[in-house]
């Protein structure tokens, strides 16, 4: 997702304010979802094995202690650099989807140019599969980017798209995803219903960012909760379950509970600190006790 207007990123993740004049207050909906722990070390390990394995140097670093320590170090950062190739390109793909969306609305828009800078990546075919599901689906648009807020428990978020779909109002989140071994768009995470259901949740919307001005969140009882995998293959749109709803709302409370005592910490400053070891106490010399009790008698 691009940068709305109102998110700025903080050590405390990425934060909103009410207007672009005002302080970032409260958690966007992604940082309070960072919470959750993700163990990515089997995928960090992968890619920088295969990283290593792909670099051209290996062989002439084998007998090179100095050559080798640096394709090691750049095949280390392997897993970050494909991790920010894929937000960037998630950002493409998010703003080509946008644009269609302003377009069907009659708004201004950037569609050719979105389209030639997915083209200028290679990945125009996301643009061509995101064009048949439209095509396919023919959502209207009701909101697009829209930027909500909830001050009951302290966040703010953006959603995609807010669309009616055959009849029914739709809340959707676009997902960029990869390709699998049988051209299979990947499958989306879980937790885009938690990200779903805090976007739902949401009391407020914006009208407004220079003003700070703001209205009642008027799709709270939407019908369907849309996550969509978009792919170079197709594009997959799946429902969150009505039934598992309220379980994912009070799995964000409370990632929303541990992302507030974890900020309160860091402003507290360091949890632990030294302690010097006790002072030296000088033990009585043997006799000196009773020599000093005699003494005073004997006067």
């Amino acid at each position: 997702m691009t940068q709305p207007r109102l998110a700025e990123q903080t050590e405390y993740g990425r934060m909103y304010a009410r207007s672009v004049s005002e302080q970032a207050t409260v958690p966007s909906i992604t940082t309070v979802l960072g919470r959750a722990a993700t163990d990515l070390g089997g995928w960090y390990g992968y890619s920088a094995a295969q990283a290593a394995v792909g670099d051209d140097r290996l062989r002439a670093a084998l007998g090179s202690p100095a050559q080798l320590r640096a394709v090691v170090r750049d095949a280390a950062k392997a897993a970050e650099r494909h991790r920010d190739d894929a937000a960037a390109r998630g950002d493409r793909v998010h703003t080509y989807a946008e644009q269609i969306a302003l377009r069907a609305m009659g708004r201004p828009h950037r569609a050719a140019e979105a389209r030639a800078t997915l083209a200028e990546h290679g990945e125009e075919r996301f643009a061509s599969r995101f064009d048949e599901w439209w095509d396919l689906y023919t959502p209207e648009p009701l909101a697009v980017e829209v930027t909500v807020w909830n001050s009951t428990v302290g966040y703010a978020g953006t959603l995609d798209l807010v669309a009616r779909i055959a009849g029914r109002t739709c809340l959707i989140d676009y997902k960029t995803k990869g390709t699998d071994r049988d051209g299979r768009v990947k499958s989306l995470d879980p937790k885009v219903v938690t990200q779903l259901v805090a976007g739902l949740k949401a009391e407020e919307s914006l009208v407004d960012a220079e003003a700070g001005t703001w209205e009642p969140w008027a799709y709270g009882n939407a019908d369907l909760l849309l996550g969509v995998a978009i792919g170079e293959t197709e594009v997959v749109p799946v429902q969150a379950v009505p039934a598992v709803l309220e379980a994912h709302w009070y799995k964000f409370c409370a990632l929303h509970r541990v992302w507030t005592q974890e900020t309160a910490l860091a402003a507290a400053g360091p949890a632990l600190r030294p302690v010097p070891p006790p002072p030296v106490q000088s033990l009585p010399v043997p006799g000196a006790g009773a020599q000093a009790t005699a003494e005073p008698g004997g006067a």
